[in-house]
């Protein structure tokens, strides 16, 4: 008998998304399903970033949908928010506040489980930083701060846009074994970066965006 499929998270159905008269893809349609690790490719300006926020519901596409457990997301907007977590390729970090208050912060406004601040900050060797102003802190550091609520969420979506940025190996190789447990879990990843992905392997799938020159619509 065939094992059958679970039903995706995520559907892209006959996407096209249009910016400044430029095509960046044009009827593009794919699912993402629990356990699937989804990294998005492409040159700078083939649309990777603006795919992500249209499959968060940040930003509309010209034509076609996005649908969350069958659904279009517009038709359950609150579960999906409660099902997402969505992080963009800048931190958010407030310079003014403390490693703790942004984290405390962020996740307050965005409804993430009630852990310990102090245990997540612990897991990203932010430990000792807790009272530092932000300001004081490095790139990797704010990067650190922002990925610390992957630790501690219960989303089952997570899209994450270059998460890699400012990273050492050790914390890209944690960062993966956090992105397979997750997707051990029945959640799904997508993703992108320019770096490779060492420990995802076979279970990481790809799609590659090409940089589309001016068309006429």
């Amino acid at each position: 008998m065939t094992e059958q499929r679970p039903q995706p998270l995520l559907a892209a159905e006959a996407l096209t998304c249009i910016r400044e008269e430029r095509i960046l893809f044009d009827e593009l349609s794919f699912e993402v399903r629990p356990g699937d690790i989804l990294q998005i490719e492409g040159p700078n300006g083939a649309g990777k970033t603006s795919l992500l926020r249209i499959l968060a519901g940040l930003s509309r596409p010209y034509s076609g949908r996005v649908c969350f457990a069958g659904k279009p997301i517009e038709a359950v907007r609150d579960e999906f928010h409660q099902a997402l977590l969505y992080m963009g390729h800048l931190p958010g970090v407030k310079s003014e506040l403390t490693a703790e208050e942004n984290l405390n912060f962020s996740m307050r406004v965005t409804g993430f489980n009630d852990a310990p601040i102090h245990d997540i900050l612990k897991k990203v060797n932010l430990a000792g930083f807790e009272d530092h102003p932000a300001g004081h802190l490095s790139a990797g550091q704010h990067r650190r701060i922002a990925l610390a609520r992957l630790w501690h969420t219960d989303a089952k979506i997570w899209i994450v846009d270059e998460p890699l940025t400012a990273i050492d190996k050790r914390g890209v190789a944690e960062l993966e074994q956090l992105f397979l447990d997750h997707a051990d879990r029945g959640g799904c990843v997508i993703l992108t970066t320019h770096q490779d992905l060492q420990l995802v392997g076979d279970r990481l799938q790809k799609l590659k965006l090409q940089y589309h020159f001016h068309e006429e619509l």
